[in-house]
């Protein structure tokens, strides 16, 4: 049986040929039938991008989507989410996408006998973010070794930057970090720490994070304007970057904070595609832990 709950045990080969496939599906919009195969949705924070770009890719791929509201289950009741869990396989689900607020929830779910795939943990890894982050790096530079990535704002509790950094430095970029000091996290294993004037200067891939004010437990060190004004993307930092540098944010985007609302849809923003190519990931990822016929990716891949 394939998961997907961390890139961490993904060698840099397997990374490639998910993102191979990925760029595939890129050229198709046909659904693909697959049987009578059901994917459940259990999503136990709130997501825009993720939970739609998964229903996306299952309906493209012919897939049937059973979507838990949370608010509205037995999970208000007490239940655990490893009964919740263990319930959508009884039932017939052939596979989870699951987004927990707790870190690494899936070690508490090894009684299941269909895929997981991990749609978030907490502040812990977010790796299909991360494949998505990696395709748009890879269709802008073609390649990641010596790719500066500059990974700004609230790192410390950023899944998505802790698993970027992560597969980032395996793959071979450079990868550096900026934001407040109380904010960044020193175990990472990032290059450097650069100021945002710095990062502005000398990112080739200026990736920004948002703040994470529900992990602050009411901790409010800035304000908006006093947070774009010191660790944002300016207008002002824009014109100091590369001329070729790319900017990217998983998204959502605190317009005035992070970066200048004027900057979201610039010429230099990938914001919109990692939103696309996200799709075409998450048809990748689904057609690997499904291990569908179609599916072109080495089933040594666990």
């Amino acid at each position: 049986m394939k998961n997907l709950l961390t890139l961490k045990t993904w060698p840099a080969g397997d990374v490639d040929r998910l993102l191979h496939q990925a760029e595939e599906s890129a050229s198709s919009r046909t659904n693909r039938l697959c049987g009578d195969l059901t994917v459940a949705n259990l999503f136990f924070e709130p997501s825009t991008r993720t939970k739609s770009s998964f229903e996306m890719a299952q309906k493209r791929l012919g897939l049937a989507s059973l979507c838990l509201d949370a608010s509205a289950s037995s999970v208000q009741k007490g239940e655990s989410l490893y009964d919740t869990a263990k319930t959508m396989e009884a039932i017939g689900c052939d596979a989870l996408v699951i987004r927990h607020p707790e870190r690494a929830f899936y070690e508490q779910l090894s009684g299941l006998n269909i895929p997981i795939v991990n749609a978030g943990d907490g502040s812990g890894d977010h790796p299909t973010q991360s494949l998505l982050d990696l395709l748009t790096i890879k269709q802008e530079f073609g390649q990641f070794k010596n790719v500066h990535v500059v990974i700004a704002g609230d790192i410390k509790h950023s899944r998505v930057a802790r698993t970027n950094i992560e597969i980032l430095n395996r793959l071979g970029a450079h990868v550096s970090l900026t934001g407040p000091e109380k904010w960044l996290d020193d175990s990472t294993g990032a290059e450097q720490i650069l100021s945002m004037d710095e990062a502005a200067e000398q990112a080739d891939v200026l990736m920004l994070t948002r703040v994470q004010t529900e992990r602050h437990q009411g901790e409010d060190l800035y304000t908006k304007a006093d947070y774009h004004r010191k660790f944002g993307l300016t207008l002002k930092r824009e014109k100091r970057m590369k001329r070729d540098a790319i900017i990217m944010h998983p998204a959502p985007v605190n317009r005035g904070a992070e970066i200048a609302g004027a900057l979201v849809e610039a010429e230099r923003s990938r914001i919109f595609k990692q939103m696309q190519n996200g799709v075409h990931v998450r048809k990748a990822v689904l057609q690997h832990v499904l291990e569908l016929e179609n599916a072109t990716i080495d089933n040594a891949l666990v």
